[in-house]
């Protein structure tokens, strides 16, 4: 794409080269080469992108006489060139071709495939599922009966998909997702202990672009429906289960669980090995650090705290107030351990 283009979609202003540059790719600082975008945030930054081979640099404004060090480069500055080189790198990615239907694949009866959609070898597409326009379902894949599969969606090998889920647009599935399973709900006989399932009948709506990583499971709802907002983004291994409404923008990240009937608030960030009980309700805009625990049926917001503020340890509380009680129980240690000596 010529620079320019870039210019277009993205914003941003030229203050030094040629909109006519062609760009072919980003890359890091020691790799990039004459068609390759790189970008910079800080001085320190700023400095080895200005002595780098690459045909531009995006980054944020500076003195223009320090761009003269490489009068080849062509300069875009914009206020957050990260995103703004992370959104070019969409751009310039290649789409890969439609392979169209794979001769080992399977495809039922009823089911509707959209202009330009591949579908991989040994991959199942069940009765009267409909897959939206240049979707790509990989190898190895199973979708159900009846779910619904929006357009642009990138569905990795061995993913599953149960009968009914529902897919937005633009959503991306990495290997070995499950979606649609049963949730873990049973009802105990009080008299003989026998478990016995309560029923999963639920849906599970997806909506557009989420992406979800490998090895993750987000299970169907018992009675009503399990949702993942819009733009969502989950690590691998994660797992969210039946009745969860997370919403929009909310990151969770690998080994994170939730249980049954919890909320999650737009914008939430769940760090990594994080565990939420059922029935709880995390707030807009929380975050809750690595290995944090929040119990059943409680709730966890950013109410009365400065914006940013971490919630950490178990139960789940603003960062600050942990670190005061540990420093307390460090000072009553010391006065004991002094104490003992003593006597």
């Amino acid at each position: 794409m010529k620079l320019a283009e870039l210019i277009e979609a993205l914003g941003g202003k030229l203050a030094q080269g040629n909109l006519e540059q062609m760009i072919a790719g980003v890359s890091s600082y020691a790799k990039a080469g004459a068609t390759d975008l790189v970008f910079a945030e800080d001085a320190a930054s700023t400095a080895k992108a200005l002595a780098t081979s690459a045909a531009a640099a995006v980054l944020k404004a500076a003195a223009p006489e320090s761009y003269a060090a490489n009068p080849q480069l062509a300069v875009v500055e914009c206020d957050q060139p990260r995103l703004w080189f992370a959104r070019a790198a969409k751009l310039l990615r290649a789409e890969p071709p439609c392979e169209g239907i794979h001769a080992s694949a399977v495809i039922g009866k009823g089911a509707k495939l959209g202009s330009g959609v591949t579908v991989g070898a040994c991959a199942v597409i069940g009765d009267d599922a409909v897959v939206g326009d240049h979707t790509r379902i990989e190898a190895g894949a199973v979708v159900g009966e009846r779910v619904r599969i929006g357009d642009y969606c990138r569905i990795y090998p061995r993913v599953v998909i149960y009968p009914d889920v529902v897919l937005g647009n633009r959503v991306v599935l990495h290997a070995g997702v499950v979606l649609g399973a049963d949730g873990f709900g049973y009802v105990r006989d009080a008299a003989s202990g026998v478990y016995t399932e309560f029923p999963q009948q639920g849906g599970l709506v997806i909506e557009d672009e989420v992406e979800i990583g490998a090895n993750s499971t987000v299970d169907r709802g018992a009675l009503g429906v399990t949702r993942v907002g819009r733009g969502a983004k989950f690590d691998n291994l994660v797992h969210v289960a039946h009745n969860c409404e997370i919403g929009e923008d909310v990151i969770i990240v690998a080994l994170a669980g939730l249980s049954g009937s919890s909320t999650v608030g737009k914008g939430a960030i769940i760090a990594g090995q994080v565990g939420i009980g059922d029935h709880a309700h995390i707030g807009p805009g929380v975050i809750l650090g690595g290995q944090a625990g929040v119990f059943s049926g409680k709730t966890v917001t950013n109410d009365g705290l400065k914006p940013g503020t971490v919630h950490w340890g178990t139960p789940a509380r603003p960062l600050p107030q942990v670190l005061r009680e540990q420093a307390t129980l460090a000072r009553l240690a010391r006065r004991q351990t002094s104490k003992g000596r003593r006597d």
